[in-house]
């Protein structure tokens, strides 16, 4: 049977469109399936500051006490309002070594799966600011502006940063734990970490730098 060369280009061209629109398909149902070994998004996977959280419990008002009894160069300013996160470095920031590592960091994300309310009971000699979750929000508003809007802005003029706390995450003896701070300047501004803290002769303190937090610092 005679065909005629109008109608083999337009099959052609039919085969060809169908061929690319193949490929195009293929391509972008590969983009969906993520590679084999590929980490999970953790914030899918354990996500943390759910809402309905019960009120922080007392004993972490004594870590953050005692964490905060050097006086600062700026006024100090909470949120009220308990926020932690866990940097995604390798699947997480966060690389225990042994048992007792590995205990702490369970600790640490069950005690902020969800947000807990922070009242005003810090012992804290330099004195702070307990700022709502609303209003915390228009601190870190007012210092992304520089103040630009002067009637809304005045009464947080010398807050350099609005620091959000997460509750701590204690080992069974309670005295060991990881401590969470997200120091904001502004909604884009900002720095964060979670270390280790001790307690040594009643005292809570800083524990010495080790690999378990060292990748759990981060700045924007």
């Amino acid at each position: 049977m005679h065909i005629s060369r109008r109608t083999w280009y337009s099959t052609a061209l039919v085969v060809i469109a169908a061929g690319l629109l193949w490929m195009r398909i293929g391509s972008l149902r590969h983009a969906k399936t993520p590679p084999a070994g590929a980490i999970a998004d953790r914030a899918l996977t354990n996500p943390l500051n759910q809402p309905g959280g019960s009120p922080a419990p007392p004993e972490a008002y004594e870590v953050y006490s005692a964490l905060y009894q050097a006086p600062m160069d700026e006024p100090l300013a909470f949120s009220d309002a308990s926020v932690t996160d866990i940097p995604q470095v390798n699947g997480s920031c966060l690389k225990p070594a042994n048992p007792k590592e590995r205990e702490l960091t369970d600790a640490f994300e069950a005690a902020n799966r969800q947000s807990h309310h922070w009242e005003k009971t810090f012992a804290i000699p330099q004195g702070y600011r307990l700022f709502s979750r609303a209003e915390a929000a228009q601190v870190q508003t007012c210092l992304q502006t520089h103040g630009q809007d002067a009637a809304r802005c005045a009464g947080y003029k010398d807050i350099r940063h609005v620091r959000f706390l997460g509750v701590p995450g204690f080992d069974p003896t309670h005295t060991r734990a990881l401590v969470s701070i997200v120091k904001m300047c502004g909604r884009y501004c900002g720095s964060g970490g979670i270390f280790a803290v001790e307690k040594k002769d009643g005292k809570w303190q800083r524990s010495a730098p080790s690999d378990f937090t060292r990748e759990c610092s981060w700045m924007y």
